[in-house]
């Protein structure tokens, strides 16, 4: 089979199968590996694909209400690190990579190396956060310092800087800020490190302190990202700024934040608050529904 058949077999993807769009791209790298890799042959990149479209998703966002609630049913490091991405927009990675020497106490600042896009950039350290951030340090010094004890005490780095710095692995501002709590073996070097928290532990730990919370919303930690650049712009916050916190690439990935600021759908008021308004007061007090049930039959009749 050449490029035509490839090119039906991914567009009967999209088309028969109703696959979603990274499915459909995810099945084309395959083939294409598969192709140039295994078989030895070149069949392009298939232009003639028929594309599964990929939809338009708008973020879930929080109240301050709803995230001071969901903070509230969650204690120790699970409270730590979402405050820090909901106070700073950390991406949940970015957040369990941190290490000690990321925290800038003197200039209250957080850098982030190597972010999305490959990209580092400066973030706010909260004021509020700095005793448990400290706190936080202390206990990955103590970590270190029982790791050293029983003959151990090297943390993940990058072979190339462990090859330039062969002592770096050993020393504290090297270590996450946030570690894991067992040692595990490194697959490619097959030495016992110390590696950063899983991010599935975070993961839980949200998901339960919603439920918790009684928030019937979606939320993930990605989504204290989507509130913490939400609530700067209903602050006032001027955009430009938001992005560059963000860390985005380009200012329209920001605006999809914009919907708080009364430029979008929430802009407008429905006809039936504005039907409800007049009738309300015009008519003696009696239960909402019994008056909108009336003013639906008579709008009815007319």
């Amino acid at each position: 089979m050449g490029p035509p058949e490839v090119e039906a077999f991914l567009s009967h993807l999209a088309t028969q199968r109703g696959v979603s769009a990274s499915t459909q791209n995810q099945a084309l790298c395959s083939l294409l590996f598969l192709y140039k890799q295994v078989l030895g042959v070149d069949i392009g990149w298939m232009d003639g694909v028929t594309r599964a479209k990929r939809p338009e998703r708008v973020p879930v966002v929080l109240t301050r209400q709803e995230v001071a609630l969901v903070l509230g049913q969650m204690q120790g490091r699970d409270w730590l690190m979402a405050s820090l991405m909901y106070g700073t927009g950390l991406r949940l990675m970015e957040c369990v990579q941190l290490r000690v020497q990321d925290i800038d106490f003197g200039y209250r600042q957080i850098t982030v190396h190597n972010g999305k896009g490959a990209k580092d950039r400066f973030l706010p350290l909260p004021e509020a956060l700095i005793p448990g951030v400290q706190e936080q340090v202390r206990a990955s010094e103590r970590l270190l310092a029982g790791d050293l004890s029983a003959g151990f005490g090297e943390v993940s780095m990058p072979e190339s800087l462990v090859r330039k710095y062969p002592r770096a692995p050993f020393e504290l501002k090297w270590w996450y800020l946030f570690p894991a709590s067992d040692r595990s073996v490194d697959p490619i070097t097959g030495r016992v490190k110390r590696h950063h928290i899983d991010p599935s532990v975070v993961q839980k730990a949200m998901r339960s302190a919603v439920r918790r919370a009684g928030i019937t919303k979606r939320a993930t930690p990605h989504t204290l990202r989507h509130c913490f650049a939400t609530h700067l712009l209903e602050a006032g916050y001027d955009i430009r700024t938001v992005q560059e916190l963000m860390g985005h690439r380009d200012v329209t990935a920001t605006q999809i934040y914009t919907h708080v600021l009364q430029r979008g759908g929430s802009a407008v008021r429905s006809p039936v608050d504005a039907l409800l308004g007049i009738a309300l007061a015009r008519a003696p007090p009696q239960p909402t529904s019994i008056q909108f049930a009336r003013l639906t039959a008579s709008c009815a009749g007319s």
